[in-house]
């Protein structure tokens, strides 16, 4: 399963891996071979955020860091779903576009028409899709076909039986002949995206799905009914919901939504989150873009990613996100 966690980056996951079994195991911490971030001269203007909605608390701390090392720069965030940032950056109207899936080819192409060459995706953290259900919900866990059965018309997934109630994930008592109620996000989310294309097999969601205009809207629906299931990112999650321990196929061993299991791969929804920027390949960026860039993939920066319920990424990865930019790491 390492390979959903980021195409692009796929030569860079066992490195993630072995930082992991090295150093933090069990736990999230920050890689010690990460600088802090030192404020430079010549830093001014305006910084403009349009993208995703998963993303919004954590570009909002990544803002406010930089800020109190900048007092005089203006970063405004627009965090409505991962389908604006694409047109934003086309048109000029955002520096940066968080998105927290990776762009799709379409996207791409209308992007390159405008300016000759491809945007640039960084990975700035790591995310796990979280399928939760309310605090009270005693399900032990369930596979992918389970889960798309569930939320989708199609079942893709293979799962012989639609399902509706509880009692066909193994629910008794009261459980069993309860009707589950679906949470979802929007089709301008790229959770909604994500989620569609690795959990429901790339099939259709049900019409019964109550979409949602944001990630905690989600999480709030699911711990206000007892009997509900919604997805959103593991950084939503809140005491009044769980998060349900899920396997890639039926019959597999469920994998609990923690941070180990993030970092491997081998929880099957785990995604990285990315913000895109627009940089022609032999160029250098402006100091105020180039400066937040290297404030993001700082000690500091990835600490506001722990703050945020996501994990921070070892100093190797951080270290080709910032070459890729044309930044030369000080680490």
């Amino acid at each position: 399963m390492k390979h959903k966690l980021c195409k692009a980056m796929a030569v860079l996951i066992p490195l993630l891996a072995l930082w992991v079994t090295g150093t933090v195991s069990a736990q999230v911490a920050i890689d010690p071979a990460l600088p802090d971030y030192k404020p430079v001269g010549g830093v001014s203007g305006n910084l403009k955020s349009i993208g995703s909605d998963t993303m919004n608390n954590l570009m909002t701390l990544w803002a406010e860091g930089f800020l109190k090392m900048y007092p005089n720069v203006q970063i405004e965030i627009e965090g409505k779903g991962s389908s604006t940032a694409p047109p934003a950056l086309v048109s000029g109207t955002s520096h940066f576009g968080p998105m927290s899936r990776e762009m799709k080819s379409a996207e791409i192409d209308a992007f390159e028409k405008q300016f000759g060459y491809k945007p640039t995706g960084l990975a700035t953290s790591i995310d796990m899709l979280a399928v939760y259900v309310h605090k009270d919900n005693p399900i032990k866990g369930m596979s992918l076909p389970q889960v798309d059965a569930v939320f989708s018309k199609n079942r893709k997934g293979g799962h012989p039986e639609n399902i509706t109630r509880w009692g066909q994930l193994g629910l008794s008592g009261d459980w069993a002949n309860r009707a589950i109620s679906l949470y979802g996000r929007n089709s301008a989310s790229g959770t909604y995206g994500y989620f569609k294309e690795h959990a429901l097999f790339k099939g259709d969601y049900k019409d019964e799905v109550k979409e949602q205009p944001g990630s905690s809207s989600v999480v709030q629906g699911v711990a206000s009914d007892k009997y509900a299931i919604g997805y959103s990112g593991i950084g939503y999650k809140t005491a009044d919901v769980r998060a349900v321990p899920l396997s890639e196929k039926t019959g597999q061993k469920f994998v609990e939504a923690v941070p180990e299991n993030a970092y491997t791969g081998e929880y099957p929804l785990a995604r990285m989150l990315y913000v895109y920027v627009n940089h022609k390949p032999g160029t250098q960026l402006d100091p105020l873009r180039r400066e937040f860039i290297r404030y993001i993939f700082s000690k500091q920066g990835q600490a506001d990613v722990v703050k945020d319920g996501y994990y921070p990424l070892p100093a190797a990865i951080c270290r080709e996100a910032l070459k890729s930019v044309g930044i030369q790491p000080n680490f």
